[in-house]
C-alpha cells in the first residue's frame, strides 16, 4: 500500500507475545506451512524491551515506553524515573481533536492500558488509576475491572473509598456497559464497559477481544479527524507467567482474530496504520515438536517471568515501512507523532 494521509492508527500490544507465542499459535491452529493473520503483515522489525535500568522490563515500563516514548523504571505508569508524568501519544491524539480507545482482556486499570491514558508511580495504584480514566476523556474504554470503578461496600469492591465511579462516568458522559448485549446497542457517544470485576474469562457471555475491536473501530470512526485505538491481548502474558500452553495458545489465537479484524478495517478504508507489537515475551518459550499439519504441539519453558530477548513488530498500511529494522520500543510512538505531525514528543505533561 502507497504512503498516505494516516487518519487512524491502531496499536495492538500482545501481552508477553514473543515469536515463539506466535509460532505456537501457528502451528497449533494451522500446522507448519500456515500463517497467523498477524505474519500475513507485509513489514516486520525487531524491538529491544529493556526498562531505565532493569534489561527485563515489566509491563508497566514497557508500555510507558510504548505510550510516551521515555525509558523508565519498572512499575511506574507514565512516569519518567524521575516521577514526572509524560505525555502520551494517545494524549496528542487528543488535543488534534481523535477519538481514542483502549481495549484489554484484562481490567482496563491494568499496566498496559493504564500507561496510555494515566500516570502514577506505582502500577498497583488501580482505584487511583481508575479515577484518572474516568475523567480522561478516552471516548471508549472496553475491558474488566468493575472492582476497582465499585464504592467499597459493594462485594466485589476492590477500593478503599465510597466513590463510584460509574455513577461518576455517567456523569462525566459515558455510557456505561456490562454486558455483550448492552454493548451492542451502543452507537455513539463515550462509552465505559466493563463487563468482569477482574479479568475477562474465555467462557462467554463476555464479548471477544475481536468483538470489542470491531465496536471500538464502529464507534471510533465517526470522527472525520480520525482516532488512535489501543488493543492488548492481555492474558497471552498470563498464560505464560502459567507455563501454561493452552492458555497461551488460545490468548494468542485470540488476540490474532482481533488483529484480523483491524486489517480487515484498514483495507477499506485506506487511511489506517496497522501496528502489532508486545511489550517483552514472557516464559522463554521454545517449541520442541508437534504434529506438522497442526493440533499437537510440544512446548518448554525457561522460566515464570518476562525475559530480555527482543520482540517483533508487523505493520499494515501507509506508513508501514518506517517500522522495519531493529530499534528501541521508545521509537514507536515517536513514529507515530512525526506520523501525525505532532512536534513536542517526548514531553512532560503539561
Amino acid at each position: 500500500m502507497p504512503d498516505g494521509e494516516i487518519k487512524n492508527i491502531i496499536f495492538f500490544i500482545g501481552d508477553g507475545m514473543g515469536i515463539a507465542q506466535i509460532t505456537a499459535g501457528r502451528i497449533y491452529k494451522y500446522g507448519a506451512n500456515g500463517r497467523l493473520h498477524v505474519e500475513r503483515m507485509p513489514v516486520t522489525g525487531i524491538v529491544h524491551t529493556n526498562s531505565s535500568d532493569n534489561l527485563i522490563t515489566d509491563s508497566a515500563a514497557g508500555a510507558t515506553a510504548l505510550a510516551s516514548g521515555v525509558k523508565t523504571k519498572n512499575g511506574m505508569i507514565g512516569m519518567n524515573p524521575d516521577s514526572v508524568a509524560m505525555t502520551t501519544i494517545l494524549e496528542l491524539a487528543q488535543t488534534a481533536g481523535k477519538s481514542t480507545g483502549l481495549v484489554a482482556t484484562s481490567s482496563i486499570t491494568h499496566a498496559t492500558p493504564a500507561c496510555f491514558a494515566s500516570h502514577v508511580d506505582y502500577r498497583k495504584k488501580e482505584p487511583e488509576i481508575a479515577d484518572q480514566l474516568v475523567q480522561s476523556g478516552v471516548d471508549v474504554l472496553l475491558g474488566a475491572g468493575k472492582s476497582f470503578f465499585v464504592p467499597k461496600d459493594s462485594a466485589e469492591s476492590r477500593r478503599e473509598d465510597e466513590r463510584n465511579l460509574l455513577v461518576e462516568a455517567q456523569q462525566a458522559g459515558y455510557s456505561v456497559v456490562q454486558t455483550r448485549e448492552a454493548l451492542a446497542v451502543i452507537n455513539s457517544g463515550k462509552v465505559l464497559g466493563l463487563f468482569a470485576d477482574v479479568s475477562l474469562k474465555n467462557e462467554r457471555p463476555e464479548p471477544t477481544l475481536k468483538e470489542l475491536t470491531e465496536k471500538s473501530l464502529e464507534l471510533l470512526s465517526k470522527n472525520n479527524k480520525g482516532f488512535f485505538l489501543m488493543v492488548e491481548g492481555s492474558q497471552i502474558d498470563w498464560g505464560a507467567h502459567d507455563n501454561n500452553q493452552e492458555y497461551t495458545v488460545r490468548e494468542m489465537l485470540s488476540f490474532d482474530e482481533a488483529v484480523e479484524a483491524g486489517i480487515q478495517f484498514a483495507m477499506k478504508d485506506k487511511h489506517t496504520l496497522v501496528v502489532v507489537t508486545a511489550d517483552h515475551e514472557t516464559g522463554g518459550l521454545t517449541i520442541e515438536g508437534g504434529s506438522f499439519t497442526g493440533g499437537e504441539l510440544k512446548t518448554d519453558w525457561t522460566t515464570g517471568g518476562h525475559t530480555g530477548v527482543p520482540v517483533p513488530i508487523f505493520a499494515f498500511g501507509p506508513s508501514a515501512a518506517k517500522f522495519s529494522g531493529v530499534y528501541d520500543n521508545t521509537a514507536i510512538p515517536q513514529i507515530f507523532a512525526k506520523i501525525w505531525n505532532f512536534s513536542d514528543f517526548p514531553s512532560v505533561k503539561k
